[in-house]
């Protein structure tokens, strides 16, 4: 069984607590500009060799940050990996984007990560070909949140319908033989914490982030023990990101982070 890295997003007043109970670091490109003292963690974090993946920050903006912006802040960051600026759910702009992110952005330093998007399962598929076939990308991205999960596992809680679609997409293109299981795959998110029990023997799963341990911790919300939560707060970490925290909501957050791993790392 192989140990899948984790990284959870925090506020800075706790960032260097979570960081060193978490596997690597995970930032947001676009709080870079928004806050200096977030840039400063980061780069200090790179300056010492921390393992870093930058994300383009698509999630909290809705549309991938700027290219040109997003190409001066890896050259600043210099981190182990960065995301290809993708286009939610729809594969033909998000393997347009990559095309042109590649023919100008090449010589970036950092390996590459290309999310894959798609509104059907055939639109995952070909994308996914595209992004390991065709530009080659250094590890695969697959999001917890695709409006497909729910065509492929209705359900009426949506997280649990974002769960197992997950899980049933990757046994999907297992099954068809579409995984190259010889390329690091990284899983954006978490619908559940639970989640992470269904990959005890994908050995090509390299790591995931999520920030879910964290907001339910600043919120008062403890994970039952062996299952984590029925729910999800759909507040966004970002939004939390220069929160003061107290000591009763870091306990809460460590007690939250800890039964994440044992979930997805035993």
């Amino acid at each position: 069984m192989s140990r899948i890295k984790i990284a959870h997003e925090a506020p800075i007043s706790i960032f260097n607590e979570i960081e060193s109970i978490t596997d690597y670091s995970y930032a947001l490109v676009h709080l870079f500009e928004e806050n200096e003292e977030y840039y400063f963690r980061f780069r200090t974090a790179a300056k010492i060799g921390r393992e870093i993946i930058l994300d383009n920050s698509i999630l909290e903006l809705g549309e991938a940050f700027d290219s040109k912006r997003f190409a001066h802040w890896i050259e600043r960051i210099t981190p182990t990996w960065y995301i290809i600026p993708d286009v939610l759910e729809n594969y033909p702009a998000t393997i347009s984007n990559a095309a042109t992110w590649m023919a100008n952005y090449e010589s970036l330093p950092g390996k590459r990560i290309g999310v894959i998007q798609g509104k059907t399962y055939e639109d995952i598929k070909h994308c996914y070909e595209y992004m390991d076939k065709s530009i080659n990308v250094d590890m695969i991205g697959i999001s917890f949140d695709y409006s497909y999960y729910e065509t492929l596992v209705p359900h009426p809680n949506k997280y649990f319908s974002w769960m197992l679609g997950r899980v049933t997409l990757l046994g999907m293109l297992l099954r068809d033989k579409v995984i190259n299981t010889n390329k690091p795959h990284h899983l954006l998110g978490a619908a559940l914490p639970i989640e992470g029990k269904f990959y005890r023997n994908y050995n090509w799963i390299y790591s995931t982030d999520t920030s879910n341990p964290v907001v339910h911790g600043l919120k008062g919300i403890k994970y039952e023990e062996n299952f984590g939560l029925y729910t999800k707060e759909s507040q966004k970490l970002f939004t939390m990101i220069t929160s003061d925290v107290s000591d009763e909501q870091l306990e809460l957050v460590k007690y939250n982070v800890e039964q994440f791993r044992q979930y997805w790392n035993g």
